[in-house]
């Protein structure tokens, strides 16, 4: 070894003896000592084999002997300069051998092992194509040798073992191992970079860039015979005949490198366009090769498998490659062949199918006579791949340790090339007979031949125990391929060759196939993980194949709608609900099966497989999602029927395919329900979303509750909620700058939503409550720690992160959800009202240094007044005078001040904000907005965010009247009796900016009238805007391509001109309805705030006008205009917190009554009138109140009337 791995005589005497051979068989003559020197070069090629298999353990040996020797790798050795040709051709000369393979397939052999050693490392790979081109005979020879081995007919078994020629049977195993040789050195070497040693071999350009090759048949524009063209004769031979290729019987594993080589072509970058051009236009290699799958080869199934893997690789580049370029021909034909359940007719030659087959769609003859029907191949494909697999029997041993022969094997285990983790079986044997050997005594020496037969019984178990790891390998390989091929028919194929009921039809099969064959009690568990993202794929597939379904209900007199069940699609017609035949081309009964399958799947992963758990989580809710109502237009005619029509109406086919899944779900018990509840309170972050995501859509359609009890009941709904309190701590290492993984926060919101989609239900908020969730929340000190907003915001930075959100952000995504949980819980809970107020008002006092900075709203932004809007909602509910009476404490003790203190402080800012809000300082702040906001979408999310504070703050005060004065004899007046507001600002100056009025100042009625009049002009807006968005939307195919684009882009902001007509139809559809139901909510709000602000002014107006009695008219009370300040009325006899002005009214005089008097008259004018009846007109088909603005503004008018002299 060590005179071999230097530069020695003995390594230079066998290079020399190498170069002396070649050149002498070259000449292609005898000469004497021909076979001798034929004998010398084999041994010289053996012994340069030998040294490259073992140079690496000699090295490692080397360095632990610590000896002072220095040796160098064989490979950089042959790469040295020839002393007598003085050129560096070692490795020519190795590789010129093989030009004499059918003479000499020893030599052959054995300079192909070598080539196939060096060719591993990648860095001889330029210096190795460098050497072969430099002299073009050579170079031609070199090509022609190895295409020569390559194109030696031999099997790996000799098919007659009884030929007349023994020479021939002992030298077929050579040919076929040289063939191995070179098509390993051709798939190691398209690993490495270009260029490379495979590429020149194959025929392609390395001198320019590779893609720019044009492969072309051996002999036309003086293209050589390559590799590549023998690799293709190789599997092509056959392919005319029913059995198949000839290689996949006869020489399985051959054919699978042949196959990998053809992958690898197709799948790197650089040589995939050349290649698959040429074996789509010169060979229709795939169709060929496709029409023959599946290969069913009972003795090689391993090679089997991975042939029919590689196939169905290179078939999904192919279609996903011919859908991009718009090559429909090519794809459909291949879709035909793998889809279609009708006999298949020959093609043309030329891979072009005739009129008919242009004209018919995949499946086309899906309405034919049965009987002519035959097995989809992609199925046929599936049934060839065997899921359950023998296991070997465990190790019965008497000797040896059954523990430590388990540890030895794991020891003795590695990667196979390109293949699983399997045990070394020569190395384990060495092991384990030097453990009998170190054995000493007359005893072991009599045990001996027991001890060896023991390690034989332990060598074939591990022997078995490889095979049953290679077999597990394959077929999960080629389930990946079976799963990559339909995905990529799916997914990157134009929609239109496939009909939709045909596409429901297909994955219909491929679900339940893959589900027998997966819930088979034989089915080996190594396999589940592929099958359950098949299953994921597929019912996604089929959820929205469903939901993208054109429906024709049945003909109703005087309806003649299609109606397309999709986000963004109009509603059945009244009195068809129910109506259409099945929910589904394939039928109710299909999907009910489907979804059994998955929750049977679900069952059987038991307590582990969480990871495929996942996966079929997802699969659960894409399938839930069938059933689940689109998004529909509020187009405001729903009050047309009713209450008795809508109570008799029969049950459409979403309710009632709801009500069977859910009767499906209940049907499995307890059992079910445990798993999908252990997942979510514990496990993989993901695992626990999707199960959290599960949960929240199965409480949402339960309506027996029987999961909400299940959860009460076994404790899970207290352990979600005790484990606030350890998200709090990961939380709050998230609103660091530079923060770790958000996955903390993701889990976070997806608890969040589910126990804000239990706190919708009654029963839900009551257990909320129980379990202390508010409690939690005001315990956890993530919601104080609000980072400082950048006033310069996100936009001062040069590059803006484009996946991390700012530390605001991501503070917004922490709160937003508790205060909607606080607010659904205060509007879920009827009988424990008082006790869900008390807890709220403790959450927001705990918390009250966040509430008052976000109720100052120093910062106006879409997230800023979302915030806004839901903390204003809360405090409406729940800072009322009613809750503190609820505490039971005395008046004078120091908590109950405390809270007055608080509360009072929530109300004079919650008061404070009419005047930004409601005012005209609303238009500018909203025109503010106008350069911030990047799309549609913020601005509408803006403008209800804004009304919806408003309405609010409007309920509030409202609210506070009334509990503070139940009956009409006390008033308590909230706004001071002031129409200056109001007044000032119709003036000629609306632009100007008001003087902002501090928190602590109360506004007068100015505000409201003003509020009332802004509203009023609003309501036409969102009217006329919501009309025409109806008529768009009936209208869509109508509508010019500018505006159908400008609609989609606000959908989807980039790739609008990739997708189809129909696409586009469907974003516009999908954007007009959000706009309809956007303006729907926007009209709600105004006609919600109109009536308040009615309301309230009519109560003032009554107190001022008619209970207040005038003092003595020299004293003006509102003479000198100044500012009225709020007072805290401290009533001995309540421990209520009023804000009041009645002590301050006790000066007013005639006067001053009846200049209040004359400004509500000119502001609440005849034109103000008119628009608020109209109003009411207009918007009463959809409201129960038909005369409640007109009773108000009646009496508002009588009192404006009534004579004070």
């Amino acid at each position: 070894m060590y005179h071999l791995l230097n530069e020695s005589p003995m390594l230079e005497l066998c290079l020399s003896l190498l170069e002396e051979g070649v050149k002498q068989l070259d000449t292609y003559a005898p000469f004497p000592g021909k076979i001798h020197l034929e004998k010398a070069a084999q041994y010289c090629l053996g012994l340069l084999n030998l040294t490259l298999q073992k140079e690496n353990l000699f090295m490692d040996i080397l360095r632990e002997s610590q000896l002072a020797l220095i040796v160098t790798s064989l490979e950089q050795l042959l790469q040295g300069i020839n002393p007598r040709t003085k050129k560096a051709d070692h490795v020519v000369n190795i590789a010129r051998y093989l030009c004499h393979g059918s003479a000499n397939p020893e030599l052959a052999f054995e300079s192909s092992k070598i080539l196939c050693c060096i060719s591993c490392s990648s860095n001889i790979q330029v210096k190795l194509i460098g050497d072969f081109t430099q002299d073009q005979s050579i170079s031609q020879k070199l090509m022609a040798g190895f295409v020569e081995c390559l194109d030696n007919e031999t099997t790996e078994e000799i098919i007659n073992p009884f030929g007349e020629l023994e020479v021939e049977r002992k030298q077929g195993p050579i040919y076929h191992e040289t063939r191995i040789n070179i098509l390993n050195l051709l798939i190691t070497s398209l690993e490495c970079s270009p260029p490379n040693l495979a590429l020149y071999l194959l025929g392609y350009e390395f001198k320019k860039p590779v893609s720019t090759t044009n492969l072309q048949d051996p002999g036309v524009l003086g293209c050589p015979r390559t590799c590549l063209h023998a690799i293709l004769n190789i599997l092509e031979n056959g392919t005319e005949t029913r059995s198949g290729p000839r290689a996949v019987q006869q020489s399985p594993h051959l054919a699978e490198l042949c196959y990998q080589v053809i992958y690898q072509l197709c799948a790197c970058s650089d040589t995939s366009g050349p290649t698959m051009r040429y074996l789509r236009t010169s060979q229709d290699f795939l169709f060929s090769q496709l029409q023959h799958l599946p290969f069913s080869v009972k003795e090689h199934e391993i090679p089997a498998l991975n042939q029919m893997s590689w196939l169905m690789k290179i078939a999904s580049i192919e279609l996903r490659v011919t859908s991009l370029n718009r090559q429909r021909s090519h794809t459909q034909r291949l879709l035909h062949l793998l889809l279609d359940d009708v006999p298949v007719k020959s093609y043309l030659a030329d891979g072009e199918g005739g009129i008919e087959d242009e004209s018919r769609s995949v499946s086309g003859f899906l309405h034919f006579d049965t009987a002519s029907k035959v097995r989809r191949k992609i199925l046929s494909i599936l049934d060839s791949i065997d899921f359950s697999q023998e296991i070997p029997e465990p190790l019965q041993l008497d000797f040896f340790d059954r523990s430590q022969i388990e540890q030895v094997i794991a020891n003795c285990e590695n990667r196979s090339v390109r293949g699983p983790v399997i045990c070394n079986v020569k190395h384990l044997h060495k092991v384990l007979v030097a453990e009998v050997n170190a054995l000493q005594g007359m005893a072991a020496i009599g045990q001996r031949p027991l001890l060896m037969e023991e390690i034989n019984t332990i060598l074939q178990y591990v022997v078995e125990r490889n095979k049953l790891l290679q077999c597990l390998y394959a077929k999960r390989h080629a389930l990946e391929s079976w799963r990559q091929l339909v995905e990529i028919i799916l997914t990157a194929c134009p929609q239109d060759l496939i009909q939709p009921e045909d596409r429901q039809l297909i994955i219909r099969d491929l679900l339940q196939d893959l589900h027998d064959k997966i819930l088979n009690d034989d089915a080996a568990q190594e396999l589940m993980p592929v099958v359950a993202g098949a299953v994921f794929t597929l019912t996604a597939h089929l959820s929205q194949a469903v939901r993208t379904e054109p429906k024709e209900p049945f003909a109703v007199p005087g309806h003649s709608h299609f109606v397309l069940m999709l986000d963004g699609s109009f509603a059945v017609p009244p009195g068809s609900e129910g109506m259409v035949v099945g929910f589904a081309s394939i039928g109710d009964s299909s999907l009910h099966i489907i979804l059994k399958k998955i929750l049977d799947f679900i069952l059987k992963t038991g307590g582990g497989f969480q990871r495929v758990r996942t996966h079929l989580y997802g699969a659960l809710l894409y399938y839930l999602q069938i059933a689940q109502r689109p998004d529909e237009p509020e187009t405001l005619e729903a009050a047309k029927k009713t209450m008795w029509e809508r109570l008799t109406a029969p049950e459409d086919a979403f309710s009632k395919l709801q009500r069977e899944n859910m009767a499906i779900i209940e049907s499995y018990g307890s059992a079910l329900m445990e798993v999908v509840c252990r997942d979510a309170c514990d496990g993989h972050e993901i695992g626990r979303m999707l199960a959290l995501a599960l949960l929240d859509r199965i409480v949402s359609v339960d309506k027996q509750q029987q999961w909400l009890l299940y959860l009460s009941n076994s404790g899970y709904l207290k352990v979600l909620v005790e484990s606030l309190a350890d998200d709090d701590l990961k939380l709050q290492s998230l609103l660091t700058p530079q923060p770790p993984l958000l996955k903390a926060l993701y889990t976070y919101e997806s608890k969040m939503a589910f126990l804000t989609k239990v706190a919708k239900i009654q029963q839900g908020a009551r257990e909320l409550l129980r379990s202390g969730v508010i409690v939690r929340l005001a315990q956890c000190q993530v919601y104080d720690m609000r980072p400082e907003i950048d006033q310069q915001g996100i936009f001062g930075m040069r590059e803006p992160p484009v996946f991390i959100p700012a530390p605001i952000e991501r503070y917004r995504q922490i709160l937003l959800p508790a205060l909607q949980l606080c607010q659904i819980i205060l509007t879920s809970s009827m009988a424990q009202h008082a006790q869900a107020a008390g807890q709220v008002l403790q959450f927001l006092i705990s918390h009250s240094d966040t509430i008052q900075v976000i109720l100052r709203c120093q910062e106006v932004s879409a997230g800023s007044l979302q915030e806004l809007a839901l903390l204003t909602g809360i405090i409406s509910k729940a800072a009322l005078p009613g809750v503190l009476g609820d505490y039971g404490l005395d008046t004078q003790d120091g908590m109950q001040i405390e809270l007055q203190g608080h509360v009072g402080r929530f109300q004079r800012q919650c008061l404070g904000l009419l005047t930004r809000f409601g005012g005209s300082e609303r238009l500018r702040l909203f025109k503010l907005q106008d350069d911030n906001v990047e799309g549609v979408k913020k601005r509408d999310e803006i403008e209800l965010a804004m009304q919806q504070i408003c309405a609010n703050v409007m309920e509030y005060c409202q609210l506070l009247m009334m509990q503070s004065a139940p009956n009409f004899e006390h008033t308590v007046c909230l706004f001071t009796p002031s129409f200056s507001e109001s007044i000032s600002r119709d003036g000629p100056r609306q632009d100007s900016q008001p003087p902002v009025i501090p928190y602590w100042r109360l506004p007068g009625l100015g505000v409201i009238v003003y509020l009332l009049k802004q509203c009023a002009n609003d309501f036409f807006n969102y009217y006329d805007s919501h009309r025409q968005g109806v008529s768009k939307l009936q209208n869509v195919e109508q509508l010019p391509p500018d505006e159908i684009k400008e609609l989609c882009q606000s959908v989807m902001l980039a790739g609008v001109d990739k997708i189809s007509t129909a696409q586009k139809y469907i974003l516009a559809k999908r954007r007009l309805v959000k706009l309809i139901n956007n303006r729907a909510k926007l009209l709600s709000l105004c006609c919600y705030i109109i009536e308040t602000c009615l309301f309230i002014l009519w109560r003032h107006l009554e107190h001022y006008l008619l209970r207040c009695i005038p003092a003595d008219p020299q004293d003006s009370f509102l003479a000198s205009r100044t500012p009225l300040k709020s007072r805290k009325l401290h009533d001995s006899c309540s421990s209520e917190t009023r804000f009041d002005f009645r002590s301050s009214l006790s000066g007013m005089s005639q006067l001053d009554l009846d200049q209040i008097q004359n400004e509500a008259s000119n502001s609440f004018g005849e034109s103000l009138q008119k628009k608020l009846l109209d109003i009411e007109s207009l918007y009463s088909k959809v409201r129960s109140r038909y005369t409640f603005i007109q009773a108000l503004v009646r009496r508002i008018r009588g009192l404006l009337r009534i004579s004070r002299t």
